[in-house]
């Protein structure tokens, strides 16, 4: 951590405030910067205040922060103009997965921002080459992928495009540690990063055994939860294969690629979900069925988990060996 960069002297901003936008906003604020939050439509304007409010109420309860919530609120602009932005360091735009809309908002932003402001998308699926080419400065614009809810987890990408400068990017770096990350800087674009191409891999495996009959879908939750579940919070996969032994997995890998799901189109078992209007626990129709009560549940357990988990985890940084050896 850079201890001459000070958040209180970075003035920051979050356009887009949905549910990831407000975590986003409460991270920023719990981190000492001023935050101006803006509302691309208005309902917006009713929801992000409210669920600020609660996110800080929660993160004091469970001793993230110091102070009461009006400490940290009273660093928070909330509006609906985009004139505000003016003066901020960075921006996090925080829209729908839309090039369209995206690309709108730019023009809205780089209308009102300095020069020397970094322009940043939480996109986790649009490739930020094809975002930055749509900004007057692609060199200042990056991507920050987040991990809902964005103020309890430790991951973050920092993704360049071709375009970007890489000395902007490794002073996000620098910064986002302040905002209580273990970030990763990628350096080269491609799409999906690096969480989503992994995670997309097993989603589609996990697909594919469901639909071949191997297991249920309860089976592979099952199976994910005692295994990768159990390990992933401490360590990554190579370190998982160097404690484990890496020459098992070699041979294992020379049989096993093979037979792994290699499809292009979308699986049909999730499809189907879609295509019938599931959404998952946001209307209680998913790869579960839910009752109301069962997903509003689902929901706050989540949200519960979160906090515990962080706990744990903050137990066991990245570092931790280091820190051992030293004493």
């Amino acid at each position: 951590m850079n201890p001459s960069l000070q958040p209180s002297e970075i003035p920051v901003a979050v356009v887009g405030l949905g549910l990831m936008g407000s975590s986003i906003t409460t991270c920023l604020l719990m981190a000492g910067h001023k935050v101006v939050a803006v509302a691309p439509i208005p309902i917006d304007m009713e929801l992000a205040g409210p669920r600020i409010q609660h996110h800080l109420e929660r993160s004091l309860a469970e001793g993230m922060i110091t102070h009461e919530p009006e400490y940290y609120l009273a660093n928070l602009l909330l509006t609906e103009d985009y004139g505000q932005l003016k003066g901020c360091k960075v921006v996090i735009e925080c829209t729908l997965e839309s090039i369209e809309i995206k690309k709108t908002v730019y023009g809205k932003i780089e209308a009102v921002i300095g020069t020397d402001a970094i322009l940043t998308s939480n996109t986790s699926a649009i490739p930020i080459s094809i975002l930055q080419s749509y900004t007057q400065h692609p060199e200042r614009f990056f991507g920050l992928h987040w991990a809902e809810p964005s103020h309890t987890t430790r991951f973050l990408e920092i993704i360049c495009g071709d375009k970007s400068d890489v000395t902007k990017g490794e002073f996000l770096y620098e910064l986002s540690h302040f905002w209580g990350k273990e970030p990763t800087l990628v350096r080269k674009d491609i799409r999906g990063f690096i969480t989503n191409r992994l995670m997309y891999a097993m989603y589609r495996e996990a697909c594919s055994l469901v639909e071949n009959g191997y297991a249920t879908v309860e089976d592979v939750d099952r199976a994910c939860r005692n295994n990768a579940g159990y390990w992933m919070t401490f360590v990554g996969v190579f370190r998982w294969m160097d404690l484990t032994g890496v020459a098992a997995y070699h041979t294992v890998m020379k049989d096993l690629f093979p037979t792994l799901a290699n499809g292009t189109e979308v699986p049909e078992l999730i499809d189907k979900i879609v295509r019938e209007g599931g959404r998952g626990v946001s209307n209680a129709h998913g790869f579960y069925e839910y009752t109301p009560e069962e997903a509003k549940l689902w929901e706050e357990t989540f949200t519960e988990f979160s906090y515990e988990i962080r706990r744990l985890a903050l137990k066991y940084p990245a570092d931790v060996v280091k820190k051992k050896l030293k004493g």
